[in-house]
């Protein structure tokens, strides 16, 4: 039985990585911080299968313990401060965790467990002024934020420990990837749960940013299986994830309205404090290596991702103020 540990495993990908290995025959661990509030909603209907500790990316021998009781097979990345509006905000606090943190996890691994395969979650967003369309594994970055800032610096040091000290360590350039488990601070989710809040009578408005703003989007279930089968390479490498299609959040806002039989017009505001200081340019991606190599492909597409986070937030607002289990 292969042992994995997952960092990030209460959020959206790591649920779904966790699903997915647990289905694969895996033992599952996962690293959570210490926290006053404990949040492990995504991982409810799996918490008798895994196993939680606790530890802290900022805290290399808190990492090193952790990598010595485990004695995983392969580590999965996935945390981070991931939202990018609040890397402006906290620039220095988005740059421990999401640039230096990988860092530690690295050291950790190289001193205690050189053996493991290494995974690092990296981002689209280090494109961000796009130097090509579409974007490759090859194409230069240029990040327009301190989160696609902090991920190079990921992506690169993942790198350099690949070929300085021959480890096992690869990155995946996922392009934008959502669920009916996606945070509601993040645009689509914001845009479904207050889709379904309207249709429910619940509000009258959604106030929304730049609505010409153009994303690669994805679903995470489909993208967590592309993670995995990185780490199941005879040979470690670099891979971009992504639909290869793009689609504006005006789009999005008319599939999500228009499932829920609505005028999206007579409900969506513009308002400015949602528009970024630097929008990143057209993020399209080209994932023909790992259509090839890894033999992957997405199999939910950009309407049917939206309307399964519609009908997801109408269930739960049915369901009452828990919900149902996330899908």
């Amino acid at each position: 039985m292969k042992r994995a540990l997952i960092t990030g495993i209460t959020g959206q990908d790591g649920s779904y990585l966790a699903e997915l290995l647990l289905e694969k025959g895996y033992e599952v661990h996962g690293m959570v911080r210490r926290s006053s509030e404990e949040k492990f909603e995504r991982l409810a209907h799996l918490r008798e299968r895994i196993h939680l500790h606790h530890g802290d990316l900022l805290d290399q021998f808190s990492l090193a313990a952790l990598l010595q009781s485990v004695k995983p097979d392969e580590v999965y990345n996935l945390a981070a401060q991931s939202f990018v509006p609040t890397s402006w905000s906290q620039p220095v606090l988005t740059g421990e965790f999401t640039a230096l943190g990988v860092t530690k996890m690295l050291e950790a691994i190289r001193h205690t467990a050189p053996h493991v395969r290494f995974y690092q979650a990296s981002s689209s967003e280090m494109f961000g002024k796009v130097r090509e369309v579409p974007q490759h594994e090859d194409t230069p970055f240029y990040p327009r934020s301190p989160y696609g800032v902090a991920k190079a610096y990921g992506h690169f040091i993942t790198v350099n420990y690949r070929e300085s000290f021959g480890l096992y360590a690869v990155s995946g350039i996922l392009f934008n990837h959502e669920s009916p488990r996606r945070g509601l601070e993040f645009v689509t989710r914001k845009v479904t749960h207050g889709v379904a809040r309207i249709k429910r009578g619940l509000q009258q408005q959604l106030r929304l940013g730049n609505l010409d703003a153009k994303r690669d989007w994805g679903f995470a279930g489909d993208y967590v299986r592309a993670i995995w089968l990185m780490l199941q390479q005879p040979q470690p490498e670099d891979f971009v994830v992504a639909s290869g299609e793009t689609h504006t959040v005006r789009e999005l806002v008319e599939l999500a309205f228009d499932h829920v039989g609505l005028d999206w017009e007579k409900h969506a505001v513009i308002d400015p404090a949602f528009v970024r200081p630097a929008e990143v340019d057209l993020l399209i991606g080209d994932a023909s290596r790992a259509r090839a190599r890894l033999g992957w492909a997405p199999t939910v597409d950009f309407p049917g991702l939206v309307r399964m986070m519609v009908d997801a937030d109408l269930e739960r607002l049915s369901a009452g103020p828990r919900g149902p289990a996330a899908p």
